[in-house]
């Protein structure tokens, strides 16, 4: 990959993978940190990195910084997250985007990570199992059980109130 591929490359895919690790991590800053780290490994490994495969290489480096930073936070902040966790919230009726994004964070990271390649990405299943270093029949079995575990969840009245 010659600089200006990888220029071409950084145009072309920093907001997708942006916002990918966004919807996932749901915090701007680490976000951030986490495509300008995949980016950064992108530029040192840009001579083995085939400028056809750039994309598949790019997502793949930025989902793997995103679990290991998912990783040190949840060893960091458990008990913060406990303590949140207790408290009663206050939901707003028919906030539809706040429920979903609920329905989202009930899901394993490995889950959450597949449906918003599939369905708010548009990745293919090869694509994704590339990505993520699955099989496609893998790919196809964990999303159908995300995707039953979001009905499950959406569909009780209690949740969506």
């Amino acid at each position: 990959m010659t600089e200006r591929e990888y220029n071409e490359c950084v145009g072309t895919y920093s907001d997708n993978v942006y916002r990918f690790i966004l919807k996932n991590l749901r915090h701007e800053e680490d976000a951030r940190d986490v495509v300008q780290t995949a980016f950064e490994k992108m530029w040192r490994n840009r001579e083995e990195v085939d400028p056809l495969r750039a994309k598949s290489y790019l997502f793949t480096v930025a989902y793997h910084q995103m679990i290991d930073h998912i990783r040190k936070v949840k060893r960091i902040s458990l008990k913060e997250e406990f303590s949140e966790n207790s408290r009663i919230q206050d939901r707003p009726a028919n906030n539809l985007k706040k429920v979903l994004e609920e329905a989202l964070a009930r899901l394993s990271e490995t889950q959450r990570s597949l449906v918003l390649l599939k369905d708010y990405e548009g990745y293919s299943y090869e694509e994704i199992g590339q990505i993520m270093g699955l099989s496609e029949s893998q790919v196809k079995v964990y999303l159908h059980r995300a995707r039953v575990q979001l009905k499950e969840y959406l569909v009780k009245i209690e949740n969506v109130i």
